[in-house]
């Protein structure tokens, strides 16, 4: 089942990873190692407790991803290229190439990622402000556009995108996007040709909207993810996973996964995430 489309932007955000030992037994770092903090939008030295942190850079500049980098931390950025919010000040310019509503998410809609004008804006404007900024990699959200509007121009599209991100030279962790990186394989292509790394939601968990709670994952969706995930991390990709529950047995269970596969994961009470 590909069900899982969860944009963190907007929310009071704070992901920290949990980076689970390696298969040889290594020692589990600090949970502080990892953490994502998408709506912090000044002072950046007050995540100096992370060694590596996720942020919205375009709220940041040079000098103050700089100087924390210089003091032994590395910066990804997070980047939407399928969907536009409509709190960011570009809204107006491309509204015009929505394809429809974002469920669960009032303040996006899905865009057409094969109109070049949406490359070209994501590419050499978007991407390049985040790069100059000195940023070590790109978090990047909604790929997941692909599995909604399955057309080859959609997956033309994506693959533009996700190739001249990965042409940077910088990291890119995929959020979610399974079918578009299944689709991308089955055409030929290589997986680190797009991304270093994948970012699973809800691998073990459940959100349940309607009821604003958290469940179990089915039995189908919990194979479906995690045959997702060990397949590319069998080709080298870097894999995470965040969880929504507090269910100690089950968190139990995403720790000992974790820790036999050598992934990273962090387990949130809160869709919130704060």
């Amino acid at each position: 089942m590909k069900k899982t489309f969860i944009t963190a932007v907007m929310l009071s955000v704070l992901l920290s990873f949990i980076a689970c030992s390696s298969q040889n037994g290594a020692d589990i770092p600090k949970q502080q190692d990892y953490g994502v903090f998408l709506s912090v939008t000044e002072d950046l030295e007050a995540l100096g407790d992370y060694k590596t942190v996720v942020i919205d850079a375009a709220y940041f500049d040079e000098e103050e991803i700089r100087s924390f980098k210089e003091s032994g931390h590395k910066v990804y950025s997070y980047i939407n290229v399928g969907s536009l919010e409509d709190f960011r000040d570009y809204y107006d310019d491309y509204k015009d190439l929505g394809l429809g509503r974002y469920e669960h998410w009032d303040e996006e809609i899905w865009i057409d990622v094969s109109d070049e004008r949406w490359q070209d804006f994501i590419l050499n404007e978007v991407a390049k402000d985040l790069s100059e900024k000195g940023i070590d990699g790109f978090f990047v959200d909604n790929c997941d556009v692909y599995f909604v509007y399955p057309t080859p121009e959609i997956l033309d599209g994506l693959t533009v995108i996700m190739q001249g991100l990965k042409s940077t030279g910088l990291d890119v962790v995929i959020n979610g996007g399974d079918a578009f990186m299944d689709a991308y394989l089955e055409n030929g292509g290589k997986y680190d040709e797009v991304i270093t790394g994948i970012n699973q939601e809800s691998v073990f968990s459940k959100i349940l909207w309607d009821k604003d709670r958290f469940s179990k994952a089915s039995k189908e969706d919990k194979e479906y993810f995690t045959d997702y995930i060990e397949r590319y991390s069998g080709l080298g990709a870097d894999i995470y996973l965040l969880e929504y529950t507090t269910d100690e047995k089950l968190i139990k269970e995403i720790d000992e996964y974790c820790r036999q596969k050598g992934y990273f994961y962090y387990v949130s009470d809160s869709l919130e995430l704060n």
